[in-house]
C-alpha cells in the first residue's frame, strides 16, 4: 500500500522558521530508519506558501494567484511517500516520527490511488502505461 504523509504547516513554518539543527539532525536519523527498512519512496520539506502559486481551474479558464495563502492549518509544510503493508503500519511509523514543528503539529495519513482502485473506468492498456511510467520514473 502507498501513502503519501502530509507535515502540516504551521504559523512558523508558513512565516519561513528554519528548523533547529537538531531537528534536522533527528529527522536525518528517521529518514534513515524508514529507507532501511524500506518504507520510504521520497520526501522533502516544502517552503512556505508566500514562495507558490495557486492555479484556479474552470472550464477552459485558468487564474493564477500568488501566495501566501490563508487557512495555516490546512496547508502542507513537507511530505513522504511511503509503501506500507497496511494503515496500521503507516500510523506506527508516523508515530515515531520526532515532531517536525517547534511546538503541537500534526501529520496526515492519506492512502494513494492505486489502478485498481478505478475498476473498468481504466483500459488495460491505460493501466499497463501507468506501471511503464513509474517504471521509468523509479530508474531515474
Amino acid at each position: 500500500m502507498r501513502v503519501i504523509v502530509l507535515i502540516k504547516a504551521t504559523a512558523e513554518s508558513e512565516a519561513g522558521v528554519m528548523p533547529s539543527a537538531e531537528l534536522i539532525e533527528a529527522m536525518g536519523q528517521y529518514n534513515q530508519e524508514l529507507a532501511a527498512a524500506g518504507i520510504m519512496r521520497g520526501g522533502d520539506g516544502i517552503k512556505p506558501t508566500s514562495a507558490g502559486k495557486r492555479v484556479a481551474f474552470d472550464g477552459d479558464s485558468r487564474t493564477v494567484t500568488d501566495g501566501p495563502f490563508p487557512a495555516v492549518s490546512e496547508l502542507v509544510s513537507g511530505y513522504w511517500l511511503w509503501e506500507v503493508k497496511d494503515m496500521d503500519e503507516a500510523v506506527a511509523w508516523a508515530k515515531r516520527c520526532p515532531n517536525p514543528m517547534p511546538g503541537p503539529s500534526e501529520i496526515e495519513i492519506r492512502p494513494l490511488y492505486e489502478a485498481a482502485d478505478f475498476g473498468d473506468a481504466m483500459t488495460e492498456e491505460q493501466v499497463e502505461q501507468e506501471e511503464r511510467l513509474r517504471e521509468e520514473l523509479a530508474g531515474q
